[in-house]
């Protein structure tokens, strides 16, 4: 692969923030394809790849703000302090791409999520929110880290895929659930609310998978209405679908990048 230095300076950079149980290795194939346009920085977020677990003093009362500034952290890394960046983020990485674009606004140029894992933006009555609700109860009451991390795989890729998968990758995923429930406790702890998303001016894409389930197509829905400058658009797949679908995602989020950058 060519390196960054290769190309010009001016190359707009794309911060990219994966999902749950994922890394940044996740988003491969988009950057191979597009290095030529974009300086892309993919990260890991807390607890995945080769970022830390939350320190002991976040465990109490983790949020997405402590994800947030871990991001910012390694961002200082890659880019000059005031340097704006687009941004694209996936299911709890959409989450935080959310909290980071309403919370620094004069940085982030555009935003693109796939199913942005924004459970907080949803009323307690709603039928996607007691969806998710149920999920996390049975990851909560699982006897065994792998019974909870089988609850959260088949909730997201169907009924019988973490059995499917092999046993060197239901290991690695099992040591990731520690992470997982606190990835939901920054989610439903977040006191954003659909009204708050209107502080999100820069051009926006909100994309979902067609399989996708309830409580994350009621997120997408809301969002998109909520996001001032925001269009939507369905690829084939589920949830993961930026990773069993990428070709697809990656289009819709080059067609966007084309727009914007």
């Amino acid at each position: 692969m060519t390196t960054a230095a290769a190309y010009p300076d001016s190359r707009p950079a794309v911060v990219l923030l994966h999902s749950s149980m994922s890394s940044r290795s996740q988003w491969a194939a988009l950057m191979s394809a597009h290095e030529r346009d974009y300086r892309f920085i993919a990260l890991d977020l807390l607890g995945y790849g080769k970022a830390p677990f939350p320190d002991a003093a976040m465990l109490a009362s983790f949020s997405l703000a402590h994800e947030v500034e871990a991001v910012q952290a390694a961002l200082a890394a890659h880019l000059a302090p005031h340097e704006t960046f687009h941004l694209i983020g996936h299911s709890y990485g959409g989450a935080t791409a959310l909290r980071l674009a309403r919370t620094a606004p004069g940085r982030v140029r555009s935003l693109a999520v796939f199913e942005p894992v924004a459970f907080h933006l949803l009323d307690d009555s709603e039928p996607g929110r007691a969806e998710v609700g149920a999920v996390i109860a049975a990851i909560e009451a699982a006897a065994t880290p792998e019974q909870a991390t089988r609850s959260f795989i088949d909730y997201w890729n169907g009924p019988g895929a973490f059995d499917a998968m092999p046993a060197p990758v239901r290991e690695r995923f099992t040591a990731q659930v520690a992470k997982v429930r606190l990835d939901f406790t920054a989610l439903l702890g977040e006191p954003a609310t659909l009204h708050d998303m209107a502080a999100i001016g820069v051009p926006a894409l909100v994309l979902s998978g067609r399989a996708g389930p309830a409580s994350t197509r009621a997120v997408v829905t809301r969002l998109a209405a909520a996001l001032p400058n925001a269009t939507s658009a369905q690829t084939p797949g589920g949830h993961m679908a930026p990773i069993t679908h990428a070709a697809d995602v990656n289009r819709e989020l080059a067609a966007f990048l084309a727009t914007v950058a």
